[in-house]
């Protein structure tokens, strides 16, 4: 299953527009209920407005207020900015740490958000369990766990470390693109003969096809071994959850 996820999404990548790890952590905070499309619109302003952690710790609570509001609960958020930035300040001379005991101390940082800034900014292997990721290995049978931490040892016992960050990009893809919650669409996915919940979601290749979501829907379908024209016009410029 990992090598035809490989072979379907080899475009798989961290989807939160950054350069360097505050902007990653800042950026992941900010996408809590929220897509990546529109945390990007957002955090070229806020990226240029506050540069370093001692902007954030300083931060005008109603400017950053305004600049983030976009993303929802942005209350919430410009807390947990203002205090990561106060934390990153105080305990580690402004910059974000590269351990996951460090990382998850901060405020607004978890233990999934610690994965993803460990590997996506600092290379270190890590597995990013967001709701995607825990409903497909759930799906697929891969770990029957429920807790986060859980989810991950368990799924991490599987693989090579070397390929958990890639490996959590490609089910993360998977699952904003095919394999949805409410509707999984079962009949274009290149997973179907090796899913043990296949048919949770439509098989008929056309009801499947208008499931299908991304720039590379098309060929997601032609991978699934459907005519792209299947496809809606419209789920190639569609937001992806």
């Amino acid at each position: 299953m990992a090598r035809v996820l490989a072979a379907t999404h080899p475009d798989a990548h961290c989807e939160l527009d950054h350069e360097g790890p505050l902007q990653l952590a800042v950026a992941t905070i900010l996408s809590a209920q929220c897509t990546d499309k529109k945390v990007n619109e957002v955090t070229p302003k806020l990226f240029a407005r506050y540069p370093t952690a001692a902007d954030y710790a300083g931060a005008d609570r109603a400017e950053l207020e305004g600049l983030i509001k976009p993303t929802g609960f942005f209350r919430n958020k410009t807390d947990s900015l203002i205090k990561l930035g106060q934390a990153l300040v105080e305990r580690f001379d402004g910059r974000v740490p590269r351990r996951l005991a460090d990382l998850v101390t901060l405020p607004g940082i978890g233990r999934k958000t610690a994965n993803v800034i460990l590997g996506n900014a600092f290379d270190v292997p890590g597995i990013t369990v967001d709701t995607h990721f825990q409903r497909l290995v759930r799906r697929w049978a891969w770990t029957a766990e429920t807790d986060p931490v859980k989810i991950e040892h368990a799924v991490g016992a599987l693989f090579p470390k070397r390929d958990w960050t890639l490996l959590s990009h490609q089910v993360i893809f998977h699952g904003r693109r095919v394999c949805h919650a409410r509707k999984p669409a079962c009949g274009a996915c290149t997973l179907a003969k090796l899913c043990p919940s296949y048919g949770i979601g439509p098989t008929d290749a056309t009801a499947a096809a208008r499931l299908l979501k991304g720039p590379r829907a098309p060929e997601l379908a032609s991978q699934a071994g459907l005519d792209p024209a299947l496809v809606p016009a419209g789920a190639t410029a569609a937001d992806v959850p």
